[in-house]
């Protein structure tokens, strides 16, 4: 029988506050083990939590910026259950009253259409803290508990179950990561924990309407995991069914290291988490003069901007996507095109896709830490613009920038790299070029034009890369139909 999977992610984000949902703990990451709690958080007896009302105004931003309906009444409730991590014994989360429902993201599918993955809510509760099984590569056959995080604001994305392929899935976080970033309501950082996806997966015959039987796979940490255990996950439950015809629910985790996922535990029966209305926390009242202040400041989201971007730059679809899939990304570019005009942008565009995405990555370095700035590229682009080097040495001055942080000005003057533009010199080196390559000149006279390279080619070395190739065209071209 032929299977199409169908899954829907639920996405956790850290919300950018300086302290924790109900007391004034720090967030800050990277502090030492459990130097980060206080009686509220480590749910002492008898303590009061206090809202944090940062953290209501960013999840409210988020879900205005995603298209969702805000709840002007809502409420907290209890999530009860046990876990080492969990010093009270139960989570406060927001359980029949979120703060926001519906909403939607556009993804672009493999053959290049539009869809749009609903978003079923977005509550807001507080994380839990951390478990450790091992110091570094020292697996321990005991855990140790860091508190640190329990209490931290997380802003739960629940989407519906309208993705059918791990291409999607990724698109659709990819999306979700530009917006919330766009938003400043979350760095987004997975390395530190700030955004981690739950994905839920069944597969279903193909043409029927009703879902299969899901598997839940927690706490997928990185983009690249989603997509490789989504894949995983369905290959499985497929063989499963196709062998032993039925899949148990149930929780399972993603082994990176081994490219699987495994069972944590069975839900074969619905956990019981007996929700029940925060007693120490009175409901979330949004006034309408409240919600038209966060309207309008929102920013300008990734979708305007590249609407913007292609028609006011002149850019192509796919650099456009580019460009406004990071916002620190977009903001350099607009940096750069402010300092050489706009009639340059895609120039400028050429050598952040390429030299410069090409260089972080290898790096592993975000836009934020490039070593080459907005304004030194402009700069560099200006060069090229007016003639005062090729774009050959412009490329060996943008490697000594990423290197060196110097501005290209200064590479240029020092290594004497001002590109010759003097007919004169340029047309000795082109007698040079004509007389040691006699094949070249008897091919191009004879038809075929494109010989022309080579002898340009022979210039350009004599010349070190300096020649003006435009010049060198012409030059080469007059004398050969002389």
């Amino acid at each position: 029988m032929t299977f199409e999977p169908v899954i829907g992610l639920e996405v956790h984000v850290q919300l950018k506050t300086a302290s924790k949902l109900f007391c004034r703990c720090s967030t800050v990451f990277g502090a030492d083990p459990n130097s980060q709690i206080c009686p509220i958080c480590a749910g002492h007896p008898g303590v009061l939590p206090l809202l944090n009302k940062k953290a209501v105004e960013l999840l409210v931003n988020a879900a205005l910026g995603l298209g969702c309906k805000i709840t002007p009444h809502s409420v907290f409730s209890r999530k009860q259950y046990f876990y080492p991590d969990l010093p009270k014994a139960y989570q406060i989360s927001q359980f029949d009253l979120p703060l926001a429902t519906g909403g939607k993201i556009d993804i672009t599918t493999a053959d290049g259409k539009i869809k749009t993955i609903r978003i079923h809510r977005i509550h807001l509760e507080e994380d839990a803290g951390k478990l450790l099984h091992a110091i570094g590569n020292r697996e321990l056959d005991y855990s140790l508990v860091d508190l640190n995080r329990a209490g931290i604001p997380l802003a739960e994305c629940v989407s519906e179950p309208d993705m059918f392929s791990p291409e999607e899935a990724y698109a659709y976080l990819t999306n979700l990561k530009a917006i919330l970033q766009y938003l400043e309501v979350s760095d987004c950082d997975m390395e530190k924990g700030s955004l981690r996806c739950d994905a839920n997966i069944s597969l279903r015959p193909v043409g029927h309407t009703k879902l299969g039987t899901r598997a839940e796979i927690k706490n997928l940490n990185s983009f690249k995991a989603v997509k490789e255990a989504i894949y995983y996950e369905i290959k499985r439950q497929m063989e499963v069914l196709n062998t032993e015809g039925r899949v148990v629910q149930e929780t399972r985790l993603w082994d990176d290291s081994r490219g699987v996922t495994e069972s944590m535990r069975s839900k074969e029966q619905a956990h019981d988490y007996r929700y029940f209305p925060e007693p120490d926390l009175i409901p979330i009242e949004l006034k309408d003069d409240f919600l038209s202040k966060l309207r309008a400041g929102l920013p300008e989201l990734p979708t305007t901007k590249k609407t913007r971007f292609i028609s006011e730059y002149k850019l192509t679809d796919y650099d456009a996507t580019v460009l406004v899939a990071d916002r620190f990304l977009a903001e350099y570019f607009e940096q750069a095109v402010s300092k050489v005009g706009p009639e340059v942008a895609k120039p400028v565009c050429n050598w952040i896709t390429t030299e410069l995405l090409g260089r972080l990555n290898a790096a592993s370095k975000p836009i934020t830490e490039s070593p080459v700035s907005a304004e030194h590229l402009a700069q560099l682009v200006g060069l090229v613009q007016k003639g005062t080097i090729s774009g050959k040495i412009a490329k060996d001055v943008f490697g000594e920038m990423f290197e060196t942080r110097q501005a290209p000005e200064v590479i240029v003057k020092s290594k004497g790299l001002v590109q010759v533009g003097d007919e004169a010199t340029i047309a000795k080196w082109c007698d040079e070029a004509i007389a040691e390559m006699p094949a070249a000149v008897k091919e191009y006279k004879g038809g075929k034009e494109r010989a022309i390279g080579s002898l340009v080619g022979l210039v350009m070395k004599k010349s070190q890369g300096k020649a003006n190739p435009g010049l060198v065209n012409q030059i080469l071209a007059k004398k050969l139909t002389a």
